[in-house]
């Protein structure tokens, strides 16, 4: 394992594991390279896998600029790839990193690039659509002292709880992978930005675009999703020209932790047809 460090001003935190073709993996909404843990130690075996901390994330730094957008993190992301120079890249994005992963592939066709080869898109928000609670909460006018005074363990178990499928699977290392970062002031308040910024002004200006990205998609999705819900991959399975929806049973929220073995399986079935 390498890291990365951030030489050339750019507020995210980068590790790569492994050799070979590039996998690109963008966490979700408050999570972190944490997220893909079940995952990145599989395919470090025969791929360069590139895990992400987005600005204000996990071990990124979290600077007080108000620019924490998707469209913010994209720029973030996009910019990583051209510095280092990275091709063939398949872009993984899950969740809030499906939005963003979504438009680091605009942003490449802007620029007549091919960065990217093929993407996989776990559980990514892509339209407009009802905010889950604890969305809701986070852009409420009581989120500061919420975040603040309640315990970060007790705040994350219970939103982990409402995401998965099965709330008895939710581990103790997984609170504290997530509630970890949440400890420092700096990262509260860029998560709270995070929430705040998650709809863009103009939606429609993105969606519009998206029949243009004809990347070979993988569109993994858990059949009981109750945040980015499963009608949102079947309608990017019918504008996206090159997309396949996969579908995991008794699957919530977070298929590379609840269905860890499995999600990698079709995973790995979606690199093998698309060499």
């Amino acid at each position: 394992m390498r890291n990365v460090e951030p030489t050339y001003q750019l507020p995210i935190y980068v590790e790569v594991h492994g050799r070979g073709r590039p996998v690109v993996l963008i966490h979700g909404f408050a999570g972190s390279a944490f997220s893909w843990r079940y995952w990145a130690q599989d395919l470090a075996r025969d791929h360069s896998v590139i895990l992400v901390d987005l600005k204000g994330h996990g071990s990124a730094p979290a600077p007080r600029d108000g620019r924490y957008s998707p469209a913010d993190q994209a720029d973030l992301v996009y910019r990583h790839l051209v510095h280092e120079s990275l091709s063939d890249v398949t872009l993984v994005g899950h969740s809030m990193g499906g939005a963003v992963a979504l438009l680091v592939a605009l942003r490449c066709l802007d620029q007549g690039e091919a960065r990217v080869s093929r993407m996989a898109l776990v559980a990514g928000a892509a339209f407009p659509q009802p905010l889950p609670p604890f969305i809701k909460m986070a852009r409420g006018p009581l989120s500061r002292m919420v975040v603040r005074l309640v315990p970060k363990r007790r705040l994350v178990r219970r939103i982990l709880r409402s995401i998965v499928h099965d709330p008895a699977g939710v581990s103790e290392s997984q609170v504290l992978g997530y509630s970890e970062p949440l400890r420092r002031p700096e990262h509260q308040i860029a998560i709270l930005e995070t929430a705040a910024q998650l709809v863009p002004e103009d939606p429609e200006a993105v969606t519009s675009r998206y029949a243009e990205i004809h990347l070979p998609t993988l569109l993994l999705w858990g059949d009981h999703d109750r945040v980015v819900p499963l009608w949102v991959g079947e309608r990017l399975a019918e504008v996206l020209p090159n997309a396949t929806l996969r579908v995991l049973e008794d699957c919530g929220h977070l298929p590379p932790e609840e269905k860890s073995t499995e999600s990698l399986t079709v995973f790995r079935e979606f690199l093998e047809h698309n060499p």
